[in-house]
């Protein structure tokens, strides 16, 4: 047999028979050890299987707990959705009620920058148009009489100033104030613009110095003029203002230019602002009240002793009504004692009773006798 397997091995044919052969002696030894070596089945053991559906009771019953947690959960979950949207709501309203009330406000404040815009345009154009007034000298003192003219005319009563008055060197003031027992207070208005402008304009010590010296210039005319046209002895008063319708340009004048002022008040000429305009004039007012209060003192001294003779009469004529009205009372006082009696007398008469015989007597009581005046 050995020598056939080896001729078989050895013919051209014997290699994919043995093969064969190999692999199926290969695969029988598989298969005898996976028979050999497969595990014996397990014996049956009942605690495990109670064990085991306890735990699927134990699985099932939190399998149950789960899913109503999950819907509890759910609920809880939709409820503080609910909630959320609610107040998420309420506050949107509440953020879109505040927008807009802040957006009210907001146009309420543009209209009044818008307005106060306007206004600053108008005021910007007045005072462009301020400018061109003061630019022109002739506007200019007329802006400074009408200043002057409104102050005096706000304070004083009529009669007590005039404006544009002649006096009798043929002059005429802007404004004199008539003063009790002494001639009028001259006032003429000065506004010495441009030289303070070109000081306030200087650049250089040079220009400066020009533009002072122009300010000095001009002060001194303005007060030489008012000196000198009117101030007139036994006419009109020592002093004369100088009116400066302007209190930063009279606060530069006594600032940059106090022997400028020293000398005007030398030459009896009294530089004064709008201020001090109107604290003159308030004591010029209360000067012509005490003056009046003078010039009536005789008339109220008549009417005070016509007054006390008035009083003196009222005094006579009060004590002759009290004598009459004490009389009255005297007169009242007989008739009531009367009145008793006439009332005591009834009362007897009624509790008696009187015979048809008996004679009736009665007493008369004479009336009380009063003398008539003769203011009566």
């Amino acid at each position: 047999m050995t020598d056939t397997l080896i001729d078989l091995l050895q013919s051209p044919a014997a290699l994919p028979v043995g093969l064969g052969v190999a692999a199926l002696v290969v695969i029988c030894v598989i298969a005898i050890l996976i028979i050999l070596l497969r595990p014996k089945p397990p014996a049956k053991d009942l605690e495990a299987e109670q064990r085991m559906r306890e735990l699927n009771a134990r699985l099932d019953a939190m399998g149950a707990w789960l899913q109503n947690a999950h819907g509890q959960l759910a609920q809880t979950v939709n409820s503080r959705l609910d909630a959320v949207s609610q107040n998420l709501g309420e506050s949107m309203k509440t953020t879109a009620k505040h927008t807009s009330d802040h957006l009210q406000a907001l146009h309420s404040r543009l209209a009044v920058i818008d307005s106060a815009q306007k206004n600053i345009t108008e005021l910007s154009s007045t005072v462009t148009s301020l400018q061109n007034v003061l630019s022109n000298k002739q506007s200019r003192g007329a802006f400074g009489q009408g200043q002057l003219e409104a102050i005096i005319a706000d304070i004083l009563p009529k009669g007590a100033f005039e404006f544009q008055f002649t006096l009798s060197n043929r002059t005429r003031p802007d404004c004199v104030v008539f003063m009790p027992d002494s001639g009028p207070l001259v006032i003429d208005a000065k506004f010495p613009l441009e030289a303070m402008t070109a000081l306030r304009d200087a650049q250089t010590d040079e220009e400066r110095k020009l533009a002072a010296a122009r300010v000095r210039t001009d002060m001194a005319k303005h007060v030489a003029d008012i000196a000198s046209k009117y101030l007139l002895p036994g006419e009109t008063q020592d002093i004369a203002l100088m009116f400066i319708p302007s209190e930063s340009v009279y606060a530069d004048l006594h600032e940059q230019f106090d022997n400028l002022v020293q000398k005007a008040q030398r030459a009896r000429v009294m530089i004064v602002s709008p201020t001090l305009m109107v604290m003159a004039i308030q004591v010029i007012k209360q000067v012509r009240k005490d003056a009046e209060m003078r010039e009536a003192a005789d008339q109220i001294r008549t009417e005070v002793g016509m007054m006390m003779k008035d009083v003196g009469l009222l005094s006579d004529r009060v004590r002759k009504l009290q004598a009459h009205f004490n009389q009255a009372n005297a007169d009242i006082d007989q008739i009531l004692i009367s009145t008793g009696k006439i009332e005591k007398r009834a009362g007897k008469i009624e509790g008696l009773d009187f015979d048809a015989d008996a004679p009736a007597t009665a007493e008369v009581i004479a009336a009380p006798i009063r003398k008539i005046g003769a203011a009566e």
